[in-house]
């Protein structure tokens, strides 16, 4: 074979490969709209498959699990009469507070009852954070907005530790201070709900943070006995250290031994400063023996 003529045939060879290469084969039209039919109605079934599937998955859930209201002790049998036919609803967080808002057992608030700000006398925020309930981020996140929005936010530094209950002459010296703030400042502390109508001054805006009660006290426990904690405020202050067993006591140990500090009796007074168990205090007041 001579060299053109292997030169064309590779050519022609080329030509083919490119033809199976590159061919496209035509389908029908209506092929084509039976595909993206077959498409779409794939689609929604997965959708409403898995749509009805989640919906078991969270009814078993919720009847594995306590309800929120368990501790009213409603459960299915509780509904009768006008109400059977919704018996499968009370098992769901929703159908447990429609039934409790027909037969009266929940309270209808609106928005605007709900909302202190209008009682508001003065634009000063007052922020008497509970301890160990995240105030601390709420102040920077508050700073950091301060920055944006050209306000002051003074936080008490409570040099001498967390008082929050103060005498009389104490809480009407704090009272006066913050009702002689700019406008726009945000003033944070830990100390107990301040009565500014008692006092005959005018009130400012109240915000304020709560958390599960147990966890707050397991906290608290672990945070007082952080060396990181403890350590400066004991050197300077000329205090000798505490025992490394007081430090290292696990919670759990410090409750089943019966210790005085993790021992919860109803209806007793505060311990000394830095007991920190009741935050209800916080919204109380300082009348000791009222609040607890």
């Amino acid at each position: 074979m001579s060299l053109n003529a292997e030169r064309s045939y590779k050519m022609k060879l080329r030509d083919v490969e490119n033809a199976f290469k590159y061919r496209r084969i035509p389908y029908p039209k209506r092929s084509v709209e039976l595909i993206a039919l077959l498409a779409i109605s794939c689609t929604f079934f997965l959708f409403m498959h898995t749509n009805k599937l989640n919906s078991r998955l969270k009814e078993m859930e919720v009847k594995l699990q306590p309800s929120e209201f368990s501790a009213l002790g409603l459960t299915g049998n509780h509904i009768s009469g006008h109400d059977a036919g919704k018996h499968d609803d009370i098992n769901t967080l929703h159908g447990t507070y429609q039934y409790l808002k027909s037969t009266g057992q929940i309270l209808q608030l609106s928005p605007e009852k709900l909302n202190n700000t209008p009682k508001a006398e003065i634009d000063v925020l007052f922020f008497n954070r509970v301890p160990k309930t995240g105030s601390m981020q709420l102040i920077e996140l508050m700073r950091q907005l301060g920055k944006v929005h050209d306000y002051e936010v003074e936080k008490d530094p409570q040099n001498g530790g967390v008082i929050p209950l103060l005498e009389t002459a104490e809480e009407s010296d704090m009272i006066d201070n913050i009702v002689n703030f700019e406008d726009g400042t945000v003033f944070a502390s830990h100390v107990n709900f301040l009565n500014f109508t008692k006092h005959e001054q005018p009130r400012p805006i109240y915000i304020n943070m709560v958390r599960d009660p147990v966890e707050r006290v397991i906290s608290w426990y672990y945070y007082i006995r952080a060396p990181w904690i403890f350590v400066p405020g004991r050197r300077r202050n000329n205090r000798e250290m505490p025992n490394p067993k007081w430090v290292n006591t696990e919670y759990d140990q410090c409750v089943s031994s019966g210790e005085k500090v993790c021992t919860y009796i109803e209806n007793s007074l505060l311990e000394h400063v830095g007991d920190h168990r009741r935050q209800t205090l916080f919204f109380c007041g300082h009348n000791e023996f009222q609040c607890t």
